[in-house]
């Protein structure tokens, strides 16, 4: 009962967090600091009943540091916002090492493609009753910067079936 009901967190969490994160920053440009910390609060405890070995315990831990220190630069740079860039970290901890580049990739491909929709959409003229919802209005905004939370989501979702989390849980 235990392990089928521990699978079934396990399956569940990380793809619930990547969806609200995904959300959140479609809807107001923002990333909480509180899904990070969550999302690294839920992997303390989870990894080690999933019988994780403090070696990949590790290995998590320098995926999601590395991750951090590039992505710190790059907001340093103002390439990304500083929600985007612990999410960032956070998703890499779940990940893990062997995961990592893949992610990172991803997430620059999803980047680019959803920098381009959104650019499109600017583009656009929109009807009055569209452009008074206020996330419309934010997304519309050419001074506004694009909602990476969503490629940073996908990115991880698509990267996800291939984790210890799933593989564990699928046998």
């Amino acid at each position: 009962m235990f392990q089928t009901a521990l699978q079934q967190i396990l399956f569940v969490l990380f793809p619930i967090g990547m969806a609200y994160s995904a959300a959140a920053d479609l809807l107001t440009m923002t990333i909480s600091n509180r899904i990070s910390l969550a999302l690294v609060a839920i992997f303390l405890p989870l990894a080690p009943l999933t019988g994780m070995d403090w070696q990949t315990f590790g290995m998590h831990w320098a995926a999601g540091g590395a991750v951090l220190a590039v992505s710190f630069t790059f907001f340093a740079f103002g390439w990304i916002g500083g929600g985007d860039a612990k999410l960032s970290a956070a998703i890499a901890l779940w990940l893990g090492w062997g995961n990592t580049l893949e992610f990172v990739s991803l997430a620059a491909v999803f980047g680019g493609l959803l920098t381009l929709v959104i650019l499109s959409f600017r583009g656009a003229v929109l009807p009055a009753a569209v452009v008074r919802q206020p996330w419309i209005a934010r997304l519309h905004d050419e001074k506004a910067g694009v909602p990476y939370g969503v490629a940073l989501a996908a990115a991880a979702l698509a990267i996800y079936p291939h984790t210890i989390w799933v593989k564990m849980v699928t046998g």
